[in-house]
């Protein structure tokens, strides 16, 4: 969720705060029972409850908190049991860090900011991005990114390790995206005109960590999102890592698209329908 919204929520604060002193009431303990705006009415093929998914803004003087939601998830139970789980448990580590304080007033509110939004919406590939930042003190927020693949036929999550049948694959996907980020890394090194021994030292030391965060291994490409032929069949895949995987968190959310054609010889054979041929 971006900035904007925050500075929202914390306006909204401060309105509730002065109409709370007009009528006293005892603080807010996060860890108390609160109104589940998101309770459920219904409950998945899985037995799990599914949720609402109602937005969610929640604040005292120590924190804000914001959620929301696509009302597009809410078509599909597993999905939406999905996207809750991600964000409660944001929220609890929010909470947790706010009863640490104990009686204490943070010098600036805690927050969490968390938008879910539609990346693809066909009949047989679903994708939803979660993009924000938790806040609990220090130079700046922690980012939370996240991606949710999910395929409605199958009424399932598409995760990282169901891509491919063989090491071959992750091998494929890590030599493409390190080509990629080196030569990006490249192109803005040369851009700040450094010397020689500058750029070469600039060069290592951020080549070192795409190589680290990019190596052949499910793991480092958990989170990724599909792009859509006019066909509706998934023509790449949009490979996302977030601040520190492949760079210092000044570079933020790092992003590679590859192709089907690369994907295409390694993808295990029941996902092979859902992408385009060469």
């Amino acid at each position: 969720m971006k900035r904007g919204l925050i500075c929202v929520l914390l306006v909204l604060a401060v309105a509730a705060c002065q109409r709370e002193a007009e009528a006293p009431q005892s603080p807010q303990d996060p860890k108390a029972p609160q109104a589940d705006t998101d309770s459920p009415d219904t409950v998945d093929p899985s037995g799990d409850a599914v949720p609402n998914l109602e937005d969610v803004i929640e604040h005292d003087p120590r924190y804000v908190i914001g959620i929301s939601y696509p009302p597009e998830a809410k078509q599909y139970p597993g999905l939406a049991v999905e996207l809750h789980r991600y964000a409660q448990a944001a929220r609890e580590e929010l909470l947790e860090a706010v009863a640490n304080l104990g009686q204490g007033t943070p010098s600036a509110p805690y927050d969490l900011s968390l938008e879910f939004s539609v990346v693809a919406n066909t009949p047989r590939v679903v994708a939803i991005a979660a993009d924000g930042s938790s806040y609990t003190g220090g130079a700046h927020g922690n980012p939370l990114v996240a991606r949710f693949v999910w395929l409605p036929q199958q009424e399932r999550l598409l995760r990282a390790p169901d891509l491919f049948g063989d090491q071959a694959g992750w091998q494929a996907v890590s030599d493409y995206v390190r080509e990629q980020l080196h030569a990006e890394l490249s192109t803005r090194v040369d851009a700040e005109d450094l010397e020689p021994a500058e750029r070469s030292q600039a060069i290592r030391a951020a080549g070192q960590m795409i190589d680290e965060g990019s190596g052949p291994a499910p793991d480092n490409f958990e989170q990724f999102e599909p792009v859509m032929g006019v066909d509706g069949r998934i023509r790449a895949l949009r490979f996302v890592f977030p601040p520190y995987q492949v760079g210092p968190y000044a570079d933020g959310t790092r992003r590679v698209v590859v192709p089907a054609d690369v994907l295409a010889p390694h993808l295990a054979p029941p996902l092979r329908e859902l992408f385009a041929s060469s």
